[in-house]
């Protein structure tokens, strides 16, 4: 369903989509009344400062209606409800779960080397690490998609560490340039890099000032396989 901002602060939505659309919003403002035992008004007042916010929402209304975007977000955090508008996002499968706020995310015991390479095999998890579903989604990542694994070498540091954790987006299937991406070479060598994309060519560089950028031809660069763009990473100190 469209939704198109047509100022700063405001959504138009036109008169044909608004029915199913407002009872979708409706119905979670109901839900999140309920829950925090509260009155149309009162929550409009605590939203607003004023106690007929909800009220104009179920108003019926001919041709398009605009809605305050800002007092949509406050009725939200009032109410305790997410306020997302995006594409439509996948559902965490039940065995990622921990209740409603957490996901698991499988840890292989696969590495990927800052170095030269990591031969890996096939692998199955052996553990998992759980994370807030509400940050997961702040960065943009379905869970569903995700995996960790250990980095070796030295390549990367200060950014990466040998032995420090990684958790990759698989959904992310195209290099993008200054981001850090795991790949697999044409002999299956798995590697963390940061990437530089230029129109004929790729450079893989380390942000360890003692290596050398590696510049692949576009032709050398095509043999790679993408497995996914890191995201998070995770270290432990000395003690």
């Amino acid at each position: 369903m469209a939704v198109k901002p047509v100022v700063a602060n405001y959504l138009r939505i036109s008169q044909y989509r608004l029915t199913n659309l407002m009872d979708m919003i409706l119905s979670a403002i109901e839900e999140g009344l309920k829950r925090k035992g509260l009155s149309d008004a009162a929550a409009s007042k605590l939203a607003v400062g004023h106690p007929s916010l909800i009220k104009n929402f179920r108003a019926k209304t001919d041709g398009d209606k605009r809605y305050n975007v800002t007092a949509l977000q406050k009725l939200a955090q009032v109410l305790e409800l997410e306020f997302y508008f995006g594409p439509e996002r996948a559902q965490i499968p039940n065995q990622q779960r921990i209740g409603a706020d957490f996901a698991r995310i499988p840890r292989y015991e696969a590495q990927l080397a800052a170095g030269p390479g990591a031969q890996n095999g096939d692998n199955l998890p052996i553990s998992s690490l759980a994370f807030r579903v509400d940050w997961l989604s702040k960065i943009g990542v379905n869970p569903k998609h995700c995996c960790i694994v250990n980095v070796v070498g030295d390549s990367m540091e200060p950014t990466l560490y040998d032995g420090d954790l990684v958790m990759i987006d698989q959904q992310v299937r195209h290099f993008r340039s200054n981001r850090l991406f795991a790949f697999e070479n044409a002999d299956g060598d798995a590697q963390v890099k940061r990437v530089t994309v230029h129109p004929e060519a790729l450079a893989l560089n380390s942000d360890n000032r003692n290596y050398e950028p590696q510049l692949l031809s576009k032709v050398d660069a095509d043999q790679l396989t993408v497995i996914g763009q890191v995201v998070w990473s995770g270290h432990d100190f000395e003690r």
